[in-house]
């Protein structure tokens, strides 16, 4: 039997299929500019396919997106929560995966835990895609990758730099470094720093991502400058994280540290006057809403892959 193609993490893939990925993503979008965003892409790769998305976690970019990428691509949805499902009242993950693999062609989890993204996969017949985790948001970092290139050319060889909290999205840039060959620094406090065995895996793939508590160290000179919220979902010591983070607030004097035509990414919902300022988040160097709006044209890829269509 075919194993099916997962999209769990990103430091699973080849550096290869990221591209194609990355390039299907980036074709999609150029190839239906002006369409109603109902109207079906030409080669409909998901035509006849149902995607079941199960959400632990609250989402608009994800949800949408998501949804509005399976109907371009001929597609169909089935959207649930946890607790609208018996998954909610103690039924296995394993058994889960084992009925949703004959009722539907993929399933997307927006997950409390890695883990169970792990679980649901290893337990599916059909591919299972990591709608974000407390490791990962795998799917976000691709369409930040593709908006960076649509405004800046490749990513190869850039500086990018992450300031604030060293989280699941901070994780999934690290796994996407050595695929991708782009310099990563990261400014956080000590007591939040990016997962020890990410960091590892990237060293053992020949790149050091530089780790630092000094913001303008991490910025100085970088293309591109990229935070996140300083307190996620399930974060459970809001007041010490405002405390911790005050000094990484992203501001006009921070971005000025960065190259002359230095863009701003944050995969949002932004806490304005938080971790970034009205400033930078509405200047000219916010790539923010691209960025948002190309969550569909990135899940697309990954569900083409997902279903074989490339690579």
């Amino acid at each position: 039997m075919t194993h099916p193609r997962h999209f769990i993490d990103l430091w699973r893939l080849e550096a290869a299929d990221l591209g194609l990925i990355l390039e299907d993503a980036k074709a999609r979008k150029a190839a239906r500019r002006g369409w109603p965003q109902g109207r079906v892409d030409a080669d409909a790769p998901a035509r006849d396919r149902t995607l079941a998305m199960i959400f632990e976690k609250n989402s608009t970019r994800t949800r949408f997106s998501f949804d509005a990428a399976m109907r371009q691509l001929g597609g169909d949805v089935i959207i649930s929560t946890a607790a609208d499902m018996q998954l909610g009242r103690g039924e296995s993950i394993e058994d889960t995966a084992k009925v949703l693999s004959r009722m539907v062609d993929a399933v997307m989890l927006r997950a409390n835990r890695h883990e169970d993204v792990e679980r649901l996969a290893y337990g599916s017949t059909v591919p299972v895609i990591n709608g974000l985790s407390d490791k990962g948001h795998p799917c976000q970092i691709l369409a930040d990758i593709m908006t960076y290139e649509e405004h800046r050319g490749a990513i190869a060889g850039k500086s990018i730099a992450w300031v604030g909290d060293g989280n699941n999205v901070c994780s999934s840039f690290i796994h996407a470094a050595p695929l991708l060959g782009f310099k990563l620094a990261v400014a956080c406090p000590p007591a939040y720093h990016p997962d020890l065995v990410d960091l590892a895996r990237a060293a053992e793939r020949g790149v050091t991502v530089q780790i630092t508590d000094n913001p303008h160290a991490a910025v100085a000179g970088a293309d591109c400058v990229i935070t996140d919220t300083w307190v996620s979902m399930g974060d459970t010591d809001h007041d010490e994280r405002l405390d911790a983070f005050e000094a990484y607030r992203v501001d006009a004097a921070l971005m000025a540290l960065a190259a002359p035509d230095a863009v701003f990414l944050h995969c949002l919902p932004a806490h304005r006057g938080e971790e970034v300022t009205d400033e930078v988040l509405d200047g000219p160097q916010s790539l923010v809403w691209d960025e948002a709006e190309n969550r569909i044209h990135a899940q697309k890829a990954i569900l083409a892959w997902c279903f074989g269509a490339i690579g």
